[in-house]
């Protein structure tokens, strides 16, 4: 098994340090490994934003992560830093783009809170904790220590090349390596934040709960985490390294850049090399996918096939979902909706499922188990079932043969300010963080909103202070779920019919 770079591991202790000029204004000072920062105070909380966690990434394209270089003045950590260039629209990229975000109530190294650490989604090419969605203050304010994290997407953390060039050994998982730089610096300076090193919890959505899920298989990863949750977010399969290398030739043409002869691909401009993605995927059609790969040396087997990872299996884990997760990404008054009849119902559902089974005996199980449905509530409870939740399904079974402590959740609470939504992908974000007024949130802030996030928040908080929601663990003798809405509960296996239909036929990760 390789190892990250020796640089990583930095020397020297932890403590609370001084400067006259920070202390004058009342913001904190802390002193990491690799040297002070200062943050701010903010409504109670000591706020540390765009705390460097890893080197400039642009002089070492598709390698491992460095850990910094000592420094010796106060470095301010008082706005975010740069996101990692993208497709997505965020206000500042740059390949310098390894940073992360702390809120904590206080900084005494004795008082040892858990920590939260968040991993954001938009699959493994796009997104930023610097979406307000992910802001840490309101869980800070329940006295633990939040941490949020950006890391490599897209080709620049994930395009594989190690087939082709010695040089590039670690680049089709260069985006998880640096989630590994991250939580080692975690691990060795959280304290001094007054956090818990030996009680982090992991959490993130969609794909960053996908990024969990597969460090759970990652040996490098062993020990730094010691709760999960995953919202939205499964990793059954990572790519192959076949198919993953179909992937890089595709890109490769697209930019021109020949298999046998690479180094422009460390000289051209980075928003050249995002262009590169739209090339199209030679597996999966449309856009180019990026994700981890199994490459026997970072990742030597699947993270939940053809079972659960043992050494995953060791730390309890949320998996969750939402109930209509397409509501989120088929447009309501979209082109798949508009005129839907149940004629059509079949053929306009069929692209978006990811389970091989005919969609027009789908269609018929579906209306004669639910008769009072209309064909747009079909479409999609099937496409959320057949597409967005199999991974889930698929990930707590698996945990619930191996006897690993598991628990499921599922969010119902519907949309008021866009009713039509339902309960789409992305609800969840806002009611585990609390903030319901952040734009991108579907919650509102009503009653029924600050409800069902107070139970959610209630529940992650207990998960990261004792490693257990507060309802029973997931069994195939009882399928606990915990549903949160207005009014939050524990059902048996509530879309057990469901379950059992899609689990007809086998479910292949999309980007394996």
């Amino acid at each position: 098994m390789a190892d990250i770079d020796r640089r990583t591991l930095i020397g020297s202790g932890l403590a609370m340090a001084s400067s006259p000029v920070w202390a004058a204004r009342g913001d904190p000072v802390v002193a990491t490994r690799n040297g002070r920062i200062g943050g701010t105070r903010e409504g109670g909380l000591h706020v540390f934003r765009g705390v460097r966690y890893g080197q400039d990434t642009a002089p070492r394209r598709f390698r491992a992560p460095v850990a910094p270089e000592p420094w010796r003045d106060v470095v301010p950590a008082t706005r975010f830093a740069p996101s990692c260039p993208q497709k997505g629209k965020q206000a500042i990229t740059s390949e310098d783009c390894l940073f992360l975000n702390i809120w904590t109530p206080g900084l005494e190294p004795t008082a040892r809170r858990p920590v939260m650490l968040y991993i954001h989604g938009g699959a493994y090419s796009n997104g930023s904790v610097v979406d307000p969605l992910n802001d840490g203050r309101h869980l800070a304010g329940c006295d633990v220590v939040v941490v949020t994290v950006n890391h490599r997407l897209n080709a620049l953390g994930y395009l594989y090349l190690a087939r082709l060039d010695p040089r590039f050994a670690d680049s089709g998982n260069a985006g998880q390596l640096d989630l590994i730089l991250a939580l080692r610096w975690v691990r060795d300076n959280i304290a001094a934040f007054g956090g818990d090193p030996a009680n982090i919890l992991v959490f993130g959505q969609s794909g960053g709960g996908a990024k969990i899920a597969t460090m759970m298989a990652m040996p490098a990863a062993k020990g730094l985490f010691h709760r999960a949750v995953t919202m939205s977010g499964q990793q059954v399969t990572a790519s192959g390294p076949i198919n993953a290398s179909r992937r890089t030739a595709a890109y490769l043409a697209k930019l021109g850049v020949s298999p046998d002869h690479l180094d422009p691909l460390l000289t051209m401009p980075v928003e050249r090399l995002i262009e590169g993605l739209e090339a199209e995927d030679p597996i999966l059609g449309g856009g180019l996918y990026m994700g981890p790969v199994l490459d026997m040396t970072w990742l030597e087997r699947h993270p939940f096939w053809p079972d659960a990872a043992s050494q995953g299996n060791a730390i309890p884990i949320m998996l969750g979902n939402t109930r209509d997760e397409t509501r989120a990404f088929i447009d309501p008054d979209g082109p798949l909706i508009r005129g839907l009849d149940w004629f059509n119902l079949p053929a306009r559902m069929a692209g978006e499922l990811r389970m091989d089974l005919s969609p027009e005996w789908i269609v018929a199980q579906y209306r004669a188990h639910y008769p009072d449905w209309s064909a747009e509530r079909i479409f999609y409870a099937a496409t959320t079932a057949g597409r967005s939740w199999p991974g889930q399904v698929i990930e707590a079974e698996a945990r619930a043969r191996a006897e690993a402590p598991t628990w499921v959740y599922q969010v119902d609470f519907q949309s008021p300010t866009q009713p039509r939504r339902g309960a789409p992908h992305t609800m969840d974000i806002a009611l585990a963080f609390g903030t319901l007024d952040a734009p991108g949130s579907f919650t509102g802030t009503g009653a029924g909103a600050r409800a069902a996030s107070a139970a959610m928040m209630d529940c992650f908080l207990a998960f990261a202070r004792r490693g257990d929601p507060g309802w029973a663990q997931y069994r195939l003798d009882w399928r606990a779920t915990m549903i949160f809405d207005i009014e939050s509960g524990v059902a048996d296996d509530p879309r057990g019919w469901e379950r059992e239909l899609f689990a007809r036929v086998p479910y292949i990760q999309p980007g394996s």
